[in-house]
């Protein structure tokens, strides 16, 4: 450990991928859409459970091809023995993907003309949408520097764990040993093995795949003492040809988390946007999300999400109760903490939220753009913060009254500020925007709103 410079919590090298709303009411509204991590062709989730100087990490696996050509490199701070990893259910990232995407909402103003609605907000919606060893030889000191430190299976999993000399014989190890590891490994695994880490090797067993009947591969959950907190992302720029997108799940007892040598900044949100965008809200996040990066220069890291474990408002999905986060990792519900994941005997007395709070962290990152391993640090800041983007339906019945007429008045101006921000936030051509506007109004079918139109110039 004294020879450490660089200390990590995770990462995972696959072969080939390697209104009219007042504040007060900032968090209300109705959900109906999120933005998910399906939204990127190559994107990778790591959970991180972490308190003090301790973490259980999860590295969700998306390789995409055979099986038997999965390779996994995790660069880890000490030898990590086989009572220190396991596998995850399969939907425990799903779940907290699911809980913290960033998400769309919607309001229906009221009859402004109804007395008792007069000084109500938006009070209708629609319903939301669904929307062993393993016979692996021991690497010879001599020729390659390399020495198998542990080896074990796990699940459908054979791991070993490996110490090394130099990047090259590493290299040539993994290789030879049937670890189909992209070319170029050895200048992004040269840090690592000057700072006298170890690596954390796994590939598929195929007869315990089978057997598993499992259609995809599982997590891996690895448990591990680092009193640093440091994400080694360079392993997932080896054969890069475009940004890589990393989204990382922080669980921890005090509150959102952040990177220290990076800015951390939140994604634009809490913006009123035109109603038509209920049906293209992937191709509107994706663009937004693009806009924001390229303005922050593409060396930020962008939080989606920060809330108590408890709640959510409004809910994309329900928050994961004690058993699931457990799975996840989280290992201070339990007051035995000699055990790497505690088992599930034992409930604290105090709520879920007094103990559990979730960052949704987004990294794109290039060579250029994001040289260095992000290290993070989990703060107090318990703030609640959310990726949220609003949609205000008009009313459309008679206005007849004097308020309706007032009403009415005021609609142009905020269709126009609706089409800026939506045009601000992504890009969009300004014209484009309007015009589906005008298809959306028109689709209203009631008479009246035909004096909107001329607004659109049409």
């Amino acid at each position: 450990m004294k020879k450490m410079r660089l200390i990590i919590s995770v990462f995972v090298a696959l072969i080939g991928v390697f209104c009219f709303a007042p504040t007060a009411w900032a968090f209300c509204g109705f959900y109906v859409a999120k933005a998910d991590s399906k939204l990127y062709n190559q994107t990778s989730q790591v959970v991180l459970a972490r308190d003090g100087d301790r973490t259980v990490l999860t590295m969700a696996n998306d390789f995409k091809g055979e099986v038997k050509d999965f390779a996994m490199v995790v660069p880890v701070p000490t030898v990590i023995q086989k009572e220190q990893v396991r596998v995850a259910p399969p939907k425990i990232v799903e779940r907290l993907d699911a809980f913290s995407a960033p998400r769309l909402v919607e309001y229906f103003d009221s009859d402004p003309c109804a007395e008792d609605d007069r000084n109500r907000l938006y009070q209708e919606a629609v319903p939301a949408p669904a929307v062993g060893s393993g016979g692996l030889p021991r690497g010879s000191l001599s020729e390659f520097g390399v020495t198998v430190e542990a080896r074990f299976n796990v699940g459908e999993y054979d791991i070993v764990i490996l110490s090394a000399k130099e990047s090259g014989g590493l290299e040539t190890w993994l290789n030879r040993n049937g670890y189909k590891i992209p070319r170029g490994a050895k200048q992004l695994l040269k840090p690592y093995v000057r700072s006298g880490m170890k690596f954390f090797v796994a590939k598929v067993n195929l007869n315990k795949y089978e057997e598993s009947g499992y259609q995809f591969l599982r997590p891996l959950q690895i448990s591990y003492q680092s009193p640093k907190f440091i994400l080694p992302i360079r392993l997932g720029m080896i054969n890069a040809n475009s940004a890589q997108d990393l989204i990382v799940y922080v669980l921890s007892p005090k509150g959102q988390a952040e990177i220290t040598n990076y800015r951390t900044v939140k994604v634009p949100s809490d913006a009123n946007i035109p109603v038509f965008v209920k049906n293209e809200f992937s191709d509107f996040y994706k663009s937004m999300f693009q806009t924001a990066y390229v303005k922050e220069d593409r060396k930020v890291a962008f939080l989606e999400y920060a809330w108590d474990m408890s709640s959510c408002d409004p809910c994309s999905a329900e928050p994961l109760n004690q058993e699931e986060l457990k799975q996840a990792g989280v290992f201070w519900l339990d007051n035995n903490s000699e055990d790497d994941v505690p088992s599930a005997t034992f409930r604290r007395p105090f709520p879920i939220s007094s103990s559990v709070f979730i960052s949704r962290l987004h990294i794109r990152y290039t060579r250029d753009k994001f040289p260095e391993d992000p290290i993070f640090q989990a703060t107090s800041n318990r703030e609640s913060f959310q990726g949220r983007y609003i949609l205000q339906h008009p009313f459309t019945g008679e206005l007849k009254c004097q308020a309706g007429r007032e009403y009415k008045r005021s609609l142009p101006k905020r269709f126009e500020q609706e089409a800026q921000t939506l045009a601000k936030l992504t890009n969009w051509n300004i014209q484009d925007i309007r015009q589906k506007m005008k298809l959306s109004i028109s689709n209203l079918n009631y008479s009246w709103w035909e004096n909107f139109l001329s607004w659109l110039g049409m």
